[in-house]
């Protein structure tokens, strides 16, 4: 049997967005989620995922959306707008300080950590934290706060535990349709386990002023809450509570 986890980016980036994942758990087959620690519906996200202690949650650790939890010490995160810098700027040239980043990142997932929910695993907003610059940051953190990682595509980190054996990325924009999940005995053997990223959402104000991915965030939802999974995969069950 191949174990699925479908995980949900982005949790508390707007209500919409929140209520999509709460919705695509609850009506589909969405059993974790991945949150945006600095963003402005976080604690609305706790509220909501309360009544569900089978949702898994992780961190979605930002570099590259809003601004960041630390007020000082973190200069060559920002923009002179005092927000993170844009994804586009880091990858051309990467001018990031790794303590920095490693201190910031650390008081996003201590923020999660104080809600008392359990610490599923982190992953990253745009993959940030599988670029080769900032692996011994992300395999740091992964032992200290004692969680796997999101893997990269066939990628892992060499000394860091993944949180699943095959990353799909597929399930986004054109690729999204009710037939994906038919394929996932294509990408993955007999006993391994499969996460598949998705960014289920209803569309609201926030979405469509601050984020370039929208309008198939919708079709991911309705897809979600209408799926089945092949007789050959059934979802990872979460029971931390």
């Amino acid at each position: 049997m191949i174990k699925v986890i479908i995980n949900g980016d982005d949790f508390g980036y707007s209500k919409g967005v929140n209520y999509g994942i709460i919705d695509a758990h609850r009506y589909g087959i969405l059993n974790s989620a991945t949150m945006m620690m600095n963003m402005k519906e976080v604690d609305h996200a706790f509220e909501l995922a309360s009544k569900y202690p089978n949702l898994a949650l992780g961190v979605h650790l930002v570099l590259t959306a809003g601004a960041p939890i630390l007020t000082d010490g973190v200069g060559s995160l920002i923009g002179k707008d005092g927000c993170f810098k844009k994804k586009n700027s880091i990858q051309e040239s990467f001018d990031l300080d790794p303590i920095e980043v490693e201190r910031e990142w650390t008081a996003q997932i201590e923020r999660f950590l104080a809600s008392g929910r359990h610490l599923s695993h982190l992953d990253s907003h745009h993959h940030v934290h599988m670029l080769p610059e900032l692996q011994e940051v992300t395999r740091r953190l992964s032992r200290i706060y004692h969680v796997p990682v999101r893997r990269g595509g066939e990628k892992g980190i060499e000394g860091v535990s993944m949180f699943s054996d095959v990353s799909l990325f597929h399930f986004y924009d054109q690729g999204v349709s009710p037939g994906f999940f038919a394929s996932i005995p294509q990408w993955a053997e007999d006993g391994q386990t499969v996460e598949i990223m998705c960014h289920p959402a209803y569309l609201d104000a926030p979405l469509f002023k601050g984020a370039s991915y929208v309008l198939p965030r919708l079709k991911e939802l309705e897809v979600l809450m209408a799926a089945e999974l092949p007789d050959s995969c059934e979802l990872v069950k979460f029971d931390y509570y």
